[in-house]
């Protein structure tokens, strides 16, 4: 979700000039995070005793990141979530009515990492994850306000950090956006490698800050945490987890607590289990344990919550507990935004499966590259009601999907948004929604939002309940910040902010290296440029979107499915001289001025060059693999992804060594697309496989686990060689 470079050549927005003032730390927090609730002067009682507010920590609370309040348990909060959506609703067309015309002369976007923090103990050959996040980030944040205060240090400490889910857990991202040259690009990889190295200076000697999307051995029996507690703990309830996990902060266990407490038993997360040699058929987990302290203890066996053949996990901390490779943008204004959000929500689950990298779960080997629906399902507080197991009597709606899940319409008034693309029945709050129609919210965006708003706000504070809807935008953040969809669509944080309409792409998984996360990241954001520039076309039915999700989770996805994608991706226009798409990689240089859409056309004509609006629009896409998807097919002239990024490069004065650079980026994206480079998923679970100690049962033991976390240190660390999974690049 944060900063990094900017390639801004605008059509027609004016570019960024090389003395054009950066952002401060204070707007880059503001652009990346969602604006937060003030904090109050004290810390309250902790509503948990697994979960005590760290009085070592109160500097973190300082930075504005996580508010303190008293939240109100489920049983009080329900009362006041028709009061939080009302306020929501009259925030939302305040903050619309002062912000609809704002204009951005320059892209701000950047990316977001996530670390997990690993303790390992030599003596034992074990890895253990560390809760001591907390000191860290203290140091953190004290260094990054040092910085603040003495520009000097500025570029040393280029970083700003903020917790997350998992006590285990660090988000880092830039101190300040990228923006405006195309150079801007070969500091992203730079940046990343500082904010390792900084997090690095606050850990003890066998801590290692590693990016992994999932832990292995998450919930595992046994040395896994430092220190150790044992499972259970009000909060989650777990028989795998301990409360102690989840972060300090009160907004976190009630988050969970409340969770469960509104679905009416504990969240339960089954991914199929990877049947190899020796694995039991059918598998029936043995370690899972059975206690008898909460009601919620019998879910697993009794209830029947554990399926055969799967991997069983019962706690929101195996969701919120992965890290991911967010990336954030601050459009020119609210249309552009709303255009970005729509063309790249078809390519959400291609490039979950272009960057799968968790295959891996409780210990076992699944049978899934990607974390996305172990999430959907950690935090689906659906009642039974709501999931169409009973019928509607309590609940006012069926919804179909998990808060956590792909996007359910498209929300653009470009004309090349026809009505037949949003194919799925929107369920949505209709006295919301002629609230917002009456107050001149065009339809799209009014069901967008009245969609959103049949969840209930799910952490409340009581010293927020009643605010200021002018100057407040927190009832509406309560709702819009924990729908967590493969995109989001973000107004700005207030009526007065400098920060404009942004936009979150949120499906990617993150990777083992500085070198992969920072090409991913950098292709992202060229191609969100080349759709503007070229006004590409990547609709297709949200009913084609959501099978993709589904497929993009298999095993191998990558190499061995087919995705629904739109056959015809630039617009029909004149004729034109043939241009195909510079191959991924080419260092060629181009000074001309924008190609024309015609040309760059050319050849995809065959068969359907008059994609009228009366035909089909099954005849509008066609199953393609990923390396059609982003390398193109030369004999039906589809250029590919990458061939929109290289066309567009091609219009921009860029010098002939920032351009080669740029290429070993999207050198590895075409090499993953093709097969010749493993997803990182593919990788870890060949290393598994072909680890001495495995039995060929699915079963990541221990020592196999401090092995392959060792690993990607060292890979990450250029200490060793994997050209399997990164060809001869330098990391």
């Amino acid at each position: 979700m944060w900063p990094c470079a900017v390639l801004a050549r605008r059509l027609p927005a004016r570019p960024a000039t090389a003395s054009s003032p950066r952002p401060s730390l204070l707007f880059l927090s503001l652009l990346l995070l969602p604006r937060q609730p003030p904090r109050r002067s004290s810390p309250p009682s902790p509503p948990f005793p697994h979960s005590p507010f760290p009085p070592k920590n109160k500097h973190l609370y300082t930075m504005g990141l996580l508010s303190l309040g008293t939240p109100m348990p489920w049983s009080e909060a329900k009362k006041y979530a028709d009061h939080v959506r009302a306020h929501g609703i009259i925030q939302f067309l305040n903050l619309w009515e002062a912000t609809k015309d704002s204009q951005k002369d320059n892209l701000l976007w950047g990316d977001e990492i996530e670390y997990m923090v690993v303790s390992y103990d030599e003596e034992k050959k074990t890895a253990r994850l560390s809760l001591r996040v907390w000191e860290i980030l203290e140091e953190l944040a004290k260094q990054e306000e040092d910085a603040r205060l003495d520009p000097s240090k500025k570029l040393l400490v280029d970083s700003s950090w903020h917790p997350e889910y998992g006590r285990y857990m660090l988000e880092g991202t830039p101190g300040e956006p990228y923006m405006g040259l195309p150079r801007d690009l070969l500091a992203v990889e730079r940046n990343m490698k500082l904010r390792r190295e900084l997090a690095c200076k606050f850990m003890k000697p066998n801590e290692v800050p590693i990016t992994l999307t999932s832990y292995p051995r998450l919930g595992c029996a046994g040395e896994g945490l430092d220190p150790h507690h044992d499972p259970h703990g009000p909060a989650a309830r777990s028989l795998f987890v301990p409360d102690d996990i989840i972060n300090a902060h009160v907004r976190f266990p009630t988050l969970t607590a409340n969770i469960r407490r509104r679905r009416g038993s504990k969240v339960a997360i089954n991914m199929p289990i990877f049947h190899d040699k020796n694995t039991p058929k059918p598998f029936i987990d043995p370690t899972i344990p059975t206690f008898n302290d909460y009601p919620e203890d019998k879910n697993a066996i009794e209830e029947g919550a554990a399926l055969p053949d799967h991997i069983y996990m019962d706690a929101m901390a195996f969701g919120m507990g992965c890290c991911c490779l967010q990336i954030t943008f601050q459009a020119v204004n609210v249309e552009e935004a709303r255009k970005i959000y729509d063309q790249m929500a078809p390519l959400g689950p291609i490039m979950l499966a272009l960057t799968a990298a968790a295959p891996i779960y409780r210990g076992y080997l699944s049978d899934v590259d990607c974390r996305w629906n172990v999430i959907a399902q950690s935090v689906d507080d659906r009642t039974e009601e709501e999931r169409g197991l009973k019928p509607l009597k309590e609940s006012k709606y069926r919804i179909a999907k998990s808060r956590y899940d792909s996007i359910d319409s498209y929300i653009s008034n470009d004309p090349k948004n026809r009505p037949e693309y949003n194919d799925i029945p929107l369920v949505y709050d209709k006295d919301i929604y002629k609230k917002l129609s009456e107050n001149g919210i065009d339809d799209l965006l009014a069901r967008h939002i009245s969609h959103l708003f049949i969840r209930d706000p799910l952490v409340i504070f009581h010293e927020l309940l009643n605010v200021d809807d002018n100057e407040s935008t927190d009832h509406f953040e309560n709702l819009q910040s924990t729908n967590w969809q493969t995109m989001r669509f973000k107004p700005p944080p207030s009526k007065t902010s400098p920060i404009g309409w942004r936009v979150e792409f949120r499906s990617m998984e993150i990777q083992l290296t500085d070198f992969e996360n920072a090409a991913f990241a950098i292709f992202i954001v060229l191609v969100t440029r080349a759709v503007l520039s070229f006004n590409s076309n990547f609709y297709i039915p949200i009913s084609k979107v959501d099978e993709n999700m589904k497929v993009a989770h298999h095993r191998n996805a990558v190499l061995d499915e087919k995705f629904h994608f739109r056959k015809q991706i630039f617009p029909q226009s004149r004729p034109g001289t043939p241009a195909a798409g510079t191959p991924s990689g080419s260092p060629k240089v181009s000074n001309a001025t924008l190609p024309r859409v015609a040309a760059l056309n050319q050849g995809q004509g065959q068969g359907q060059a008059n994609l009228s609006a009366g035909l089909d629009l099954s005849d509008e896409y066609e199953l393609m693999t990923i390396n059609e998807i982003i390398n193109g097919n030369p004999a039906k002239g589809f250029p590919g992804l990458l061939g929109l990024v290289n066309n567009y490069l091609n219009t921009l004065n860029i010098d002939i060594e920032t351009r080669c650079e740029i290429s070993k980026y999207l050198e590895l994206i075409k090499k993953r697309a093709n097969g010749t480079l493993m997803t990182a998923a593919s990788w870890m679970r060949q290393f598994v496989q072909n680890h001495p100690d495995y039995k060929q049962d699915s079963v990541v033991t221990e020592k196999i686990n401090y092995d392959l976390v060792k690993m990607v240190e060292k890979i990450n660390k250029g200490e060793v060689q994997v050209p399997e999974l990164l060809g001869n690049f330098s990391v």
